[in-house]
């Protein structure tokens, strides 16, 4: 008797133990920014102590009535949420409290059980009796996750999305030697200084995320952490989806690309540049924060959430990136592609950053690669444009001697070269030009840099190879005044586009006062091929006769009347540019 009587303070010295180093646990557990592995043996060390708290109990007998009575208090909590229609954490915060502490004490008595010193029919029946319970709990806090992700998801629009131009560039839109003149303001490349920041936002409202928080360590505690991520890569992937559907990307296939209308291609083309840039600078890099805010705790789970939730959005740019540079490379893709190549370069730091995991390897690796395919489409396509200028031929002469339109398309596409001048470098810095040295600056002026890299090199080219076209097309003119004139023309506009732009810059002053010279010859030219016949009828066929007689002088003066006269209707009716045609 004595011995029964001094082993009860015994017994409640040891509970007095247990519970106050399981009370300082809970406080540990509490503590933010824990790592994963200390977490987990803050966990363990949990469960741990309420199998010696049930222990004790066993002991003084008392251990499975203790665990029943403990399982069906928590089970209330459970079954009465069972067949009530509103969610848990829509009824606040004090019943979702209640709840987690509901599931924690069946955990705690499933831990327990495992661990009592009792073996048994009843002890099995109770064990599994709580594992049924935590399921249905399981089942239950996995529905309030889907809702809090849905209910609370914040919709947005970036700034720069919003703001952005919404024209077409007919530049790029019209197929080769299509294209009239058209204003600088409409030929320009859209762009927006904002575009290539980052900008993180928040997917879903701020206020809930403690709550998805404390529901996966609950579940991940519990053994349920696949299940939860499961529901959280299910909810995360539709939203993004959705956001890119809105983004007007279509799942393409390889196929369908290949088998586009020039003008849906470049659409399409347009429409990745900016969807790249809004899904890894603002939703990718967001959702990274979003992981990171809920999975932070739980260690390689994060990465691999992350990489769900994106996979299939990113094997859609992709893909279409690739098909874009297996297609044939038509000169008129040449500035579509330099702004996909540009992109995907300004990007390749944030991919590698967000996916620096083992695991996501892949993704870094296939866009590194894209970005050379991308190069390469690109430069393929230069060389098109280059060898359809020289290559495109005309059967019949073009109307009055004004300007062609290969001229006006080639020159305003040219235009657009001097924008892309640092990618365009490094792209064709291997790549040799046809024989197009720089022109020599008079007076002991210095070379400019600007005129000797290689795209002013490559661009010389093309106006040389556009100046020779020319001329075979001045061939067609019967009249020799007409060759002049269209000619005349022709430089003119050359020169004119490449002074009123940034092509200035590479093509040099010097190159700037030849072309001028040329323009001037054609004009004297023009001059002489039109006078000179008409002068002519003012003079003597006979020089050596003292006289000419009335009748013959007076019809060479009316001759030459009504040459002068359709002469000088033709003169003003050149379609000259400038003043200086006109003159």
């Amino acid at each position: 008797m004595d011995d029964g009587e001094s082993a009860i303070p015994t017994y409640e010295g040891d509970l007095h133990v247990v519970a106050a180093a399981h009370h300082i646990v809970k406080a540990l557990g509490a503590t933010k920014n824990l790592s994963h592995d200390l977490r987990k043996i803050l966990v363990d060390l949990d469960a741990h102590l309420s199998r010696i708290t049930l222990n004790i109990d066993s002991k003084r007998g008392r251990g499975l009535f203790d665990v029943e009575d403990r399982l069906k208090q928590a089970e209330r909590k459970i079954v009465s949420w069972e067949s009530d229609p509103m969610m848990i954490w829509d009824s606040g915060p004090g019943e979702a409290s209640e709840y987690l502490e509901a599931v924690d004490e069946i955990q705690t008595v499933i831990d327990g059980l495992r661990g009592l010193s009792v073996n048994g029919n009843r002890k099995q029946k109770e064990l599994l009796h709580a594992e049924s319970v935590l399921q249905m709990a399981m089942s239950r806090l996995e529905e309030e996750l889907v809702h809090i992700l849905i209910q609370h998801r914040q919709q947005f629009e970036p700034k720069y999305m919003s703001s952005r131009s919404v024209r077409r560039d007919v530049v790029y839109d019209e197929s080769f030697v299509s294209i009239e003149d058209e204003s600088p303001e409409t030929s320009r490349r859209n762009c927006n200084s904002d575009e290539s920041g980052e900008c993180i936002v928040d997917l879903v409202h701020a206020h809930v995320i403690p709550h998805i928080k404390s529901i996966a360590k609950v579940m991940f505690t519990s053994g349920y952490g696949q299940e939860f991520c499961e529901a959280f890569i299910g909810v995360r992937k539709e939203a993004l989806e959705q956001y890119f559907a809105i983004l007007e990307m279509g799942k393409l296939s390889i196929e369908d690309v290949l088998n586009m209308e020039w003008a849906s291609m470049s659409s399409e083309m347009h429409k990745w540049t900016w969807s790249m840039k809004i899904i890894f600078r603002v939703y990718l890099a967001s959702e990274k924060r979003l992981c990171d805010q809920v999975l932070g705790d739980f260690g390689s789970v994060n990465p691999f959430c992350f990489l769900e939730i994106s996979k299939s959005t990113i094997l859609c740019l992709l893909n279409f990136g690739e098909a874009i540079t297996m297609g044939p490379h038509q000169p008129e893709k040449v500035l579509r592609l330099l702004d996909m190549y540009e992109t995907l370069a300004d990007l390749l730091l944030s991919i590698d950053t967000l996916f620096s995991e083992e695991a996501s390897s892949f993704v870094r690796i296939d866009f590194h690669e894209l970005l050379d395919r991308l190069g390469g489409s690109a430069i393929a396509a230069f060389k098109a444009f280059c060898l359809a200028v020289s290559s495109n031929k005309s059967a019949l002469p073009f109307p009055g001697g004004s300007v062609h339109p290969l001229n006006k398309y080639v020159m305003n596409f040219m235009r657009l070269f001097p924008e892309y001048c640092s990618t365009l470098n490094l792209l064709l810095k291997d790549q040799n030009a046809d024989a197009n040295p720089v022109p020599e600056p008079e007076y002991g002026q210095n070379i400019s840099p600007s005129t000797s890299c290689p795209m002013a090199c490559h661009l010389r080219s093309i106006t040389s190879a556009l100046e020779s076209n020319l001329h075979k097309k001045s061939k067609l003119y019967k009249e020799e005044a007409l060759q002049h004139v269209f000619l005349m023309n022709n430089i003119h506009y050359i020169v004119q586009k490449v002074k009123g732009s940034e092509l200035r810059l590479f093509f040099g002053d010097e190159w700037i006062r030849k072309h001028n010279a040329k323009f001037q010859q054609h004009a004297t030219n023009y001059e002489r091929a039109t006078w000179s016949s008409i002068l002519s009828l003012l003079k003597d066929d006979n020089p050596g006769s003292s006289s000419m007689s009335k009748s013959t002088f007076r019809e060479r003066c009316k001759g030459f009347s009504v040459a002068f006269e359709e002469g000088h209707q033709d003169h003003c009716a050149v379609h000259g540019n400038g003043k200086e045609l006109r003159s």
